[in-house]
């Protein structure tokens, strides 16, 4: 995983303390395949995680999470840092909470969990760093990270329907949250945002919603990929919140836009920012139900100019150079 991500990832942390027709004749370009020099697939990548946690038990401890639904069932494993580690430390910390591959062929966020991961371990360094200030904020947190929210998607993905965004039973789980769940607009497509028979009728969802519960984070990133965005509530409208957090919230994500992307990210609510509402994400949760006080939804990647056929291509930088900007 390249630098620019885990610096925006932990500029980002830095920056909160500081702020607190008939085309039969048409020839197309093949679509591109997973880069498998690049990328991991969901076993080696995990099985890499493991490694981390086995070999930094003093930072790291994981946890994995199984749920079952009408004989669908899903596991999610959980990794928890926090230097010297002590379980009694999570409620005296500040607390953040990081979910990635929610969607499953949005491989490069898999890859920036575990490039997360490596630097907090200390197994690999940000250039540029003073790593003094940097163990400084580390100290005061306790971050718990999903590295792959949708195992059973990114299965399928990996199995070569590289468009395929939901769950092992073909549902989107950012749409099976219960704020304005169900609700369609116009261009509503079922195969991208099929939100389930009910809310939480997903075991991800419901793992997901117990560990946000029991966790009460302060902050919330939902990691994606498809465009260069630094979204906040609300999804479902196109108006951001009122009130002092959603101004720290957009004070943060304006610094950050400014300090890292060059001002060149998205920012704002996703609903009045992406050119369309989503109902039952979990950005949305967290925020109105569950009451994480900074709740975001970061876009870290997108190629625009791809076909929205060429999936992989579109979600994930498919050469070295762009895989380590």
């Amino acid at each position: 995983m390249g630098h620019f991500f885990s610096l925006f990832f932990f500029a980002f942390l830095q920056s909160f303390f500081l702020a607190n027709g008939n085309n039969d004749n048409i020839t197309h370009p093949p679509l591109v395949p997973i880069n498998r020099d690049l990328y991991h697939s969901s076993g080696d990548l995990m099985e890499m995680i493991n490694g981390l946690v086995h070999r930094h038990p003093d930072k790291l401890t994981m946890e994995k999470i199984k749920s079952i639904n009408k004989g669908y069932q899903a596991e999610i494993s959980v990794v928890t840092y926090c230097r010297g580690r002590k379980d009694n430390d999570d409620s005296s910390k500040f607390r953040i909470l990081l979910s990635f591959g929610q969607h499953g062929r949005e491989l490069i966020s898999t890859e920036l969990a575990f490039r997360i991961l490596s630097i907090l371990s200390e197994e690999q360094f940000l250039p540029n760093v003073d790593s003094a200030y940097l163990n400084s904020t580390l100290d005061k947190l306790v971050i718990k990270v999903v590295p792959m929210e949708n195992l059973n998607g990114r299965k399928i993905v990996e199995a070569g329907d590289l468009c395929e965004r939901r769950n092992g039973r073909g549902v989107d789980l950012n749409r099976n949250w219960s704020v304005d769940w169900g609700k369609k607009e116009k261009d509503y497509d079922p195969y991208e945002e099929n939100p389930g028979t009910g809310p939480f009728s997903e075991p991800e969802t419901q793992i997901m919603r117990k560990l946000a519960i029991s966790f009460d984070p302060h902050v919330w990133v939902n990691v994606h990929s498809g465009m260069e965005a630094l979204f906040m509530p609300y999804d479902h409208r196109n108006t951001t919140p009122d009130g002092v957090s959603s101004h720290q919230m957009k004070l943060l994500l304006e610094e950050v836009n400014r300090l890292h992307c060059q001002n060149r990210c998205m920012t704002g609510s996703g609903g009045g920012s992406v050119g369309y509402l989503a109902h039952g994400t979990a950005t949305d949760y967290m925020y109105d139900i569950i009451r994480v006080p900074m709740a975001f939804t970061f876009e870290i990647y997108g190629d625009g100019a791809a076909s929205s056929k060429d999936c992989f291509k579109m979600f994930n930088p498919t050469d070295l150079t762009t895989f380590n900007v």
